[in-house]
């Protein structure tokens, strides 16, 4: 018998915590000091740094003042507290994005118990907050894609989950895309154990982000309609919930929808936000390649638009949809990539399947896993290099544990999507009437 040691879970959570300590060792030793360095030594500002700041502040300026938080004076006041000083175009080195509040105005609704408090406390309660969502997002799609894993590898992929390096950022800058992600979870699961109001509610509440929630409202609109008998309470709850948070939001700021407009369209005028294959190609190819993967996934959505809820292939058509979502969406940003955490899942469960099937399969799925796996090794390596070479000597690599992030979503929706054309879901029979 081979002593414990040797046993393999326990080198499997040895590995996982090992990745996710060396990704957050590199960002405390290696990324975090190289920012501070940079902003000493071009005179860029650094103020609280959490993305949660302008919408916080939004929320406590419209709700306790009535002022237009979509406003320059917002803006400014925003630039003051996230940057330390409103930021100066005159000045080579100041930072390009503006900060201005490019969320639809009902993200204040979701805000509003925390406009009385200080916001460092709030800052530092809503890391806690982030945290626990990824944890319980991810044990949660665990149970959606009806994965019994064990607890050994249950802790293996939470710890790599937290280590990830999206995950990381979405946490360091305290990025609302995971609660969306969270809240789409809540929602699925709710759905899945057959309660549509309650998962409508929540689904509509992720819309906060709208660019991330497009697609898999698309998909459920699809699914709905294809059994409007059985399915429509998802709808009616969906619907009722938008109709309520518009309304609000009208009757505090009237004609806000023109003003959320201006500012994406702002937003990305000063962030210069595409998408990742516009990154990584540019146009035309990448709008070819764009307009191949949403055609692909609107065939995939029709032939699945009649599975169950509690179905496995339903659950799958969920992980494809906002892994698709990612590689589409005109934002290559990590943080956004919390929602490939479904898909990351599927993949790895799917591992032996995927990779007995084609030789293309297995190049595309070492590909992918290369990808994604670069991260953890190039971060662990600066983080234990940082113990024993100068700051300045490590710090001038600190990005190439980033070398990968904008070609991972490219990777998992190609993956994603040659898995299903090459897999057949079985419809059930649906029962007759009696």
């Amino acid at each position: 018998m081979r002593p414990a040691i040797f046993h393999k879970p326990l080198w499997l959570i040895l590995v996982a915590v090992l990745c996710a300590a060396g990704m957050w060792t590199y960002v405390n030793r290696v990324l975090v000091p190289h920012q501070i360095a940079e902003g000493a030594l071009h005179e860029r500002p650094r103020g609280n740094l959490s993305d949660l700041y302008p919408r916080w502040l939004g929320a406590r300026e419209l709700l306790l003042h009535g002022r237009d938080p979509y406003s320059p004076e917002i803006s400014r006041e925003i630039q003051a507290g996230y940057y330390g000083r409103p930021i100066d175009p005159s000045r080579p080195y100041d930072p390009h994005d503006e900060q201005g509040f490019g969320y639809p105005l009902y993200v204040v609704f979701l805000l509003a118990p925390s406009i009385g408090f200080h916001f460092a406390i709030i800052q530092k309660c809503f890391f806690w907050i982030l945290l626990l969502l990824a944890i319980a997002a991810t044990l949660l799609w665990l149970r959606i894609l009806r994965w019994s894993a064990s607890f050994e590898i249950r802790i293996c992929l939470l710890a790599l989950t937290l280590g990830y390096v999206g995950v990381m950022q979405a946490l360091k800058l305290q990025q609302m895309s995971l609660v969306v992600a969270g809240l789409v979870a809540f929602a699925i699961a709710l759905l899945v154990t057959d309660q549509p109001v309650a998962a409508g509610y929540l689904l509509a509440l992720a819309t906060i982000k709208p660019q991330l929630m497009v697609l898999l409202v698309f998909w459920l609109a699809v699914w709905t309609l294809a059994d409007w008998r059985r399915r429509y309470r998802l709808a009616v709850s969906f619907l009722v919930t938008m109709a309520i948070l518009i309304a609000a939001s009208e009757w505090y700021l009237p004609h806000w929808i023109p003003r959320f407009w201006h500012a994406v369209r702002e937003y990305q005028r000063y962030t210069g936000a595409v998408s990742v294959m516009d990154t990584l190609l540019g146009a035309p190819w990448s709008w070819a390649l764009e307009l191949l993967a949403f055609v692909a996934l609107i065939v995939a959505c029709w032939r699945e638009r009649r599975q169950p809820a509690n179905s496995g292939a339903f659950a799958f058509m969920i992980s494809l949809v906002l892994a698709t979502t990612i590689f589409l969406v005109p934002t290559s940003a990590p943080y956004n990539q919390v929602l490939l955490i479904p898909a990351f899942l599927v993949l790895v469960k799917e591992r032996r399947t995927i990779w007995q099937r084609s030789r293309i399969n297995r190049l595309l799925f070492t590909l992918t896993a290369c990808l994604v796996g670069w991260q953890w090794v190039a971060s662990t390596a600066l983080a234990g290099l940082s113990f024993v070479l100068p700051p300045q000597t490590v710090q001038q690599a600190w990005a190439v544990p980033f070398w990968t992030t904008t070609q991972i979503p490219v990777g998992v929706a190609a993956l994603m999507l040659a898995h299903y054309y090459q897999t057949t879901f079985t419809v059930p029979a649906r029962p007759s009437p009696s």
